[in-house]
């Protein structure tokens, strides 16, 4: 990792730690008890999707605590018909983040475990019956592996790809819905030889695709 790499890292982890005391701050004074909605709990969240069967993962203890100890499903994806790389499925839900707990951005969870960013972008993910949203598109590498990395953040059927945008929402939420539940969903693939990024979201795209409408059954609106 460069230099200049570790010093936006540190940049970033710096002003994202700033945002989440204000955001505590602000969420405590408006601390006038949440609503929950009814859903889905994740344990119920289909293994089977299409063609694609899921194996589930477990996160270790460190990064839960990390995390803050979401409800969450950690999967890999595997298409039956025709063999691809796996796909992974990563989506944690937060009932409450007035406590302090809240949707962490893989950005900044990449270098410590050796993982660097090559490319990234904004793209637009459209599904049915909703408006197309900002979604963050990263390749990144270690040594000669690539992978792709999409995610976003989701909450109150709205698709958000800014951290920052994402805890202003939240405050906004707050105060209007008397909720502050929200999450993170996010989607990595090893990349084949040569494999563009643009190759590797059309790949997994008939997995995306299908986990979408899905949201808002385990994410209320």
């Amino acid at each position: 990792m460069t230099a200049a790499t570790t010093k936006s890292s540190a940049v970033r982890f710096t002003l994202a730690s700033l945002l989440l005391a204000s955001v505590a701050v602000l969420l405590h004074a408006h601390d006038r008890g949440d609503i929950f909605p009814p859903r889905i709990p994740l344990r119920s969240f289909p293994e089977q999707i299409g063609a694609w069967r899921g194996n589930d993962q477990e996160l270790p203890e460190d990064q839960l605590r990390i995390l803050g100890y979401p409800e969450y499903v950690l999967r890999d994806y595997i298409e039956q018909d025709e063999p691809q790389p796996n796909v992974n499925l990563f989506l944690a839900y937060y009932k409450t983040q007035r406590t302090g707990e809240t949707p962490h951005s893989p950005q900044n969870c990449l270098p410590g475990h050796g993982w660097s960013p090559v490319q990234s972008s904004r793209i637009m993910m459209s599904m049915p019956n909703h408006a197309p949203f900002p979604v963050n598109r990263y390749v990144i590498a270690r040594g000669d592996a690539r992978q792709l990395v999409l995610y976003w953040f989701w909450a109150h059927d709205r698709g958000v790809a800014s951290e920052y945008w994402n805890k202003y929402y939240l405050v906004r939420d707050s105060i209007r819905l008397n909720r502050s539940d929200g999450s993170m969903i996010r989607f990595q693939s090893l990349m084949l030889p040569g494999e563009t990024a643009e190759a590797a979201q059309q790949r997994i795209s008939p997995l995306v695709t299908s986990v979408l409408p899905m949201m808002n059954d385990y994410i209320p609106r």
